[in-house]
């Protein structure tokens, strides 16, 4: 499912398409910058939604073997809840 696909059931239970799209914008801006500061953003049932941290690690060029350094970085993570859990059995 894409974001239309999903603007298009979630407006099954809005009134409009034009509602329910800006209701899903407003829900990814607030989860986005909720994680630029740092924050968590827990759906219970759903999920949670945080930031991780991943060291600086040495790597290897696959063609060449040659190492490499990646830099530390920052990146997003979702972990599913139980209600999500259960409801994909």
């Amino acid at each position: 499912m894409n974001k239309a696909e999903l603007i298009d059931e979630v407006a099954k239970v809005t009134s409009t398409k034009k509602e329910a799209g800006l209701a899903i914008d407003a829900i990814i801006a607030a989860i986005q910058k909720t994680l630029k500061k740092g924050g968590t953003v827990t759906l219970v049932g759903f999920g949670t939604f945080k930031v991780s941290k991943r060291k600086a690690r040495l790597g290897r060029n696959p063609q060449t073997g040659a190492a490499l350094k990646i830099a530390a970085k920052k990146v997003p993570v979702f972990k599913a809840g139980q209600g999500l859990k259960d409801a994909v059995k």
